[in-house]
């Protein structure tokens, strides 16, 4: 080990039986490291694996839970390849030019961002073996990639005036349109504030700190103050969104707690949070993805009532109570979703090793098989695919988990998620049929980790309104990013225009018809 050697001795000196001995312990010193090695690679593929896992788990009640250990699970990963990263430099420093250790394949840097070119000449102007002339035979080019941190800039807005010199009339050109009225903050400010908060969950103090690392005071009431302006402003966007998921013939609907400061108590009410997500992709449909979010003081079933009073079609959604009443004119058709029906198996086979719950996650994992072979195929393939191939297994399903049943007494847990699934079947069989339908309602709850991920960091909202102001940002934020859309270059660009634009274009500032580019 670095640090721990004795000195070579002279080999000059030493016998055949004391080289061998020599020999073998270098041999045995390099077995053991290379066992550490492997050791620690094979752990850093282990977390990769559990991480890979725990995302795909990554909804529902025991969300925060996974949180915490994705985020645990991370620090370690980050611990392991930075060890790593150090035993390559250390290795390359001291042996310059020699074979190291492999880093990591690097991707090509994209093309939008600017270049700088430094050209490094030679030392000599002429050969220096022979004094010959040098002729330039091609290059090498390598590219580093480097941030400029960054930075605060005030722009300066100056009106010249001029007078006439026969009527005196005065001649100035308009002032230019702010985002928000008589504030300083830019389009691009704007943007920043609504994406760390909301996207990269940077509570207004935290960021208003890191503000002030660079000279430029920022009070959080004042940043708060922008929020606000900001998200009025951009509430004819959210409306447009809103339109564009309710004309969809298929919506994912889900809800989570959203803690809310109960005025005058010092206490929090639990207020909700409902996402509703318009997604064909999976479908083979390239219409755009959207996800709107509302928010509400409470859970009573009247609020979905009132999100979905025009919808038509089919709503996936869990077996919350307050979504049953939607069913009964058969104007919305209810799907269910497998992954609920799965995870109270999990569940009881985590915490229990249950032979039963885990037979039901191999046999529903055989669907799921199923769906990854069709995603992305069109609606009529997916259907027939289905009935061939999924039909014969749920049907087989059914007959096992009512026979299982016959056997488990009422007050079993197993039993409970066996009842729960056989009283959603006709909702869970949906999917079959129908290929525009996904086997679960996974769409909708990806949508609200960014939810968990966020009231993690800033606990609740400061009241009803605030918690108003989240669901419009959210849906502008979780929208962009359905459509692979960067949600801060996007906002920036409709922050620049849309105090004037004309209320009734306002769809073309969605993010899949606005170009941008990457300044």
């Amino acid at each position: 080990m670095a640090g721990s050697c004795s000195p070579l001795p002279d080999l000059k000196t030493l016998d055949a039986a004391a080289l061998r001995t020599m020999l073998e312990a270098a041999h045995s010193e390099l077995e053991i490291a290379r066992e550490r090695l492997l050791s620690r690679d094979q752990e850093v593929e282990y977390l990769k694996l559990q991480l890979q896992k725990l995302r795909r788990m990554l909804f529902g009640r025991s969300s925060e839970k996974i949180v915490r250990q994705i985020e645990q699970l991370e620090l370690r990963l980050e611990d392991l390849e930075t060890v790593k990263a150090e035993r390559i430099q250390r290795s390359e420093v001291s042996s310059p030019g020699a074979d190291a250790e492999p880093r990591n394949s690097r991707r090509a840097l994209p093309d939008h961002l600017p270049r700088e070119v430094e050209m490094h000449m030679p030392e000599h102007d002429a050969c220096p073996e022979c004094g010959g002339q040098l002729r330039r035979l091609g290059e090498d080019v390598s590219e580093m990639l480097e941030r400029i941190p960054a930075t605060y800039k005030v722009i300066r807005h100056v009106r010249p005036k001029f007078s006439c010199g026969r009527c005196q009339h005065v001649v100035q050109a308009p002032a230019p349109s702010r985002p928000l009225e008589r504030s300083m903050a830019g389009p691009a400010l704007l943007a920043n504030v609504l994406v760390s908060k909301f996207c990269d969950h940077l509570p207004l103090y935290r960021q208003a700190e890191i503000a002030a690392r660079q000279g430029v005071e920022l009070e959080r009431s004042t940043l708060a103050e922008w929020v606000g302006g900001a998200s009025a402003l951009l509430q004819p966007l959210v409306e447009a969104v809103r339109r564009h998921v309710m004309k969809a013939e298929k919506l994912h609907a889900d809800d989570t707690p959203f803690p809310v400061l109960a005025p005058g108590t010092g206490k929090t009410k639990t207020g909700r949070l409902w996402t509703y997500v318009r997604d064909d992709r999976p479908a083979g449909d390239d219409t755009p993805a959207a996800v709107w979010f509302s928010f509400s003081p409470d859970r009573r079933g009247e609020h979905p009532r009132a999100h979905l009073s025009g919808f038509r079609g089919i709503l996936q959604a869990d077996g919350y109570a307050g979504f049953h009443h939607l069913y009964g004119d058969g104007c919305i058709q209810e799907a269910a979703c497998w992954a609920h029906v799965r995870r109270k198996f999990y569940d009881l086979h985590v915490a229990h090793a249950s032979p039963v719950a885990g037979e039901a996650i191999e046999r529903i994992a055989a669907l799921y098989g199923i769906e990854q072979q069709i995603r992305g195929k069109p609606p009529t393939e997916r259907r027939e695919v289905r009935r061939a191939r999924a039909r014969p297994l749920i049907d087989d399903l059914r007959a096992w988990l009512e026979k299982k049943l016959g056997g488990l007494s009422r007050k079993s847990e197993v039993a409970a998620a066996i009842r729960y699934a056989l009283s959603r079947w006709r909702a869970l069989l949906r999917y079959i049929d129908d290929g525009r339908i996904e086997i679960d309602n996974n769409g909708a709850e990806r949508a609200l980790r960014a939810v968990v991920l966020g009231r993690n960091n800033y606990l609740f909202a400061g009241s009803d309104s605030g918690g108003e102001r989240a669901a419009a940002v959210y849906t502008l934020i979780g929208t962009a990013k359905l459509n692979g859309v960067d949600p801060e270059a996007w906002l920036r660009t409709v922050l620049t225009s849309i105090a004037d634009h004309p209320i009734s274009r306002i769809e073309a500032l969605l993010p899949w018809n606005l170009s941008l580019s990457h300044s």
